[in-house]
């Protein structure tokens, strides 16, 4: 299809895409998580004709420049279909849009239109086995010449099956310096790169996630985006955004719980009278009812601020805390609502699966630990930690 022009994305695109992701996508979602794998030859070049890898790129280079209310209701249906094409996509763009927002116009031109096609694919390599993901990074990279020579692991890293690409966090000053981190794109066919896979998920399996080893690998001094100690704005100015993308995952999982528990209720039949008639399921309704539409008004408030340029570090915070606490009351819910048949593997409703998706959202972007420490120190306008 024509990649839509911005103004008409809400009227034509929106109902195109979900259209297809309900008609094309929801259909294999299950055999998708029961298999490990990902149908990429069936499904990558439809995502490309959705313009589903360009969602967050520029237009000037292919890709459909969403806004970020443009964006969180995409994200929210992803979730909804399939939690794993949600994490695949939303990893993809997020570390696209930090090459949009930090890479120099080399940089842009050489891998922006590749992005946006998803001939190529950058994954947004930060974590790290045994030193978290905070101003403790241990991953180096050394300037030798006119290269950097790096050393180090990271995993957890999403994506990493596939990617040819890699947006990998490095120290490249002391520990403890705000200037100390840089950001490195690394190709995945680098000399002393190596890419293992990890165990397998609780849910949203597919595409693997990796772990990355470089041992002395070298790349170019041009392949640091920005310059050098620019890691930390860097990898914060996405971590910001990408809580709420995170929130809105988790706004389409309860959305679907709360549907299907909907949809459940009202056919549910004991003692002659559908279980929706007893007040105690609508209760039960109706508070996940709230707890969504909650959410929903604090994801529209952040987006305004992210689209105005705010510093929303709090609000950030704030919106993925509630998302995972709005996530996990309301998929809970839905089980109590439906009992036996929620526990079970698509019959008929695939909520065990929505319910397993949804804890990944847990660790993106930061614990909830990690958000409650954000917001105490944006609050008390001390320095924010990386994740």
């Amino acid at each position: 299809m024509e990649v839509p022009a911005a103004e008409t994305y809400d009227e034509a695109y929106r109902r195109k895409l979900f259209d297809f992701l309900w008609r094309e996508v929801e259909p294999l979602a299950g055999e998708i998580e029961r298999s490990g794998i990902f149908p990429q030859q069936e499904l990558f070049p439809k995502f490309r004709e959705y313009g589903l890898w360009g969602l967050l790129i520029p237009r000037r280079y292919g890709g459909l420049g969403l806004t970020t209310k443009q964006y969180l209701p995409l994200l929210a249906e992803f979730s909804k279909v399939a939690g794993v094409v949600r994490v695949l996509l939303h990893v993809h763009n997020t570390s696209a849009r930090a090459v949009a927002a930090y890479g120099s116009a080399a940089q842009k031109d050489a891998l922006l239109p590749a992005l946006a096609r998803g001939d190529s694919s950058l994954t947004f390599a930060l974590t790290e086995p045994n030193s978290g993901s905070g101003m403790d990074v241990a991953c180096r990279a050394e300037r030798d010449g006119d290269q950097w020579r790096v050393s180090g692991t990271k995993h957890y890293i999403t994506n990493a099956e596939f990617a040819d690409l890699h947006l990998v966090c490095c120290r490249t000053g002391a520990r403890g310096d705000r200037r100390g981190l840089s950001a490195l794109v690394i190709p995945t066919d680098t000399p002393g790169f190596t890419i293992e896979p990890m165990p397998e998920l609780m849910g949203n399996n597919g595409p693997f996630h990796g772990i990355l080893r470089f041992d002395n690998a070298r790349v170019p001094a041009a392949s640091m985006i920005g310059t050098e100690g620019d890691g930390l704005e860097i990898f914060l100015g996405e971590l910001e955004p990408s809580r709420a993308f995170v929130a809105a995952s988790s706004l389409g999982a309860a959305e679907r719980a709360l549907e299907i528990a909907l949809d459940f209720a009202k056919r549910r039949v004991t003692f002659g009278r559908t279980i929706a008639a007893r007040p105690s399921v609508q209760a039960e309704l109706a508070e996940m009812a709230r707890d969504v539409y909650t959410l929903r008004l604090i994801l529209e408030d952040v987006a305004g601020k992210i689209d105005r340029g705010e510093d929303c570090a709090l609000e950030a915070s704030i919106a993925k805390l509630s998302g995972l606490e709005t996530v996990m009351r309301v998929t809970d819910k839905a089980l109590d609502v439906l009992g036996g048949r929620g526990y079970f593997s698509d019959y008929p409703y695939p909520l065990e699966r929505i319910y397993r998706e949804a804890r990944i959202n847990l660790a993106e972007e930061g614990t909830p630990s990690i958000q409650r420490l954000v917001m105490a120190r944006a609050l008390l306008e001390e320095p924010a930690p990386l994740a």
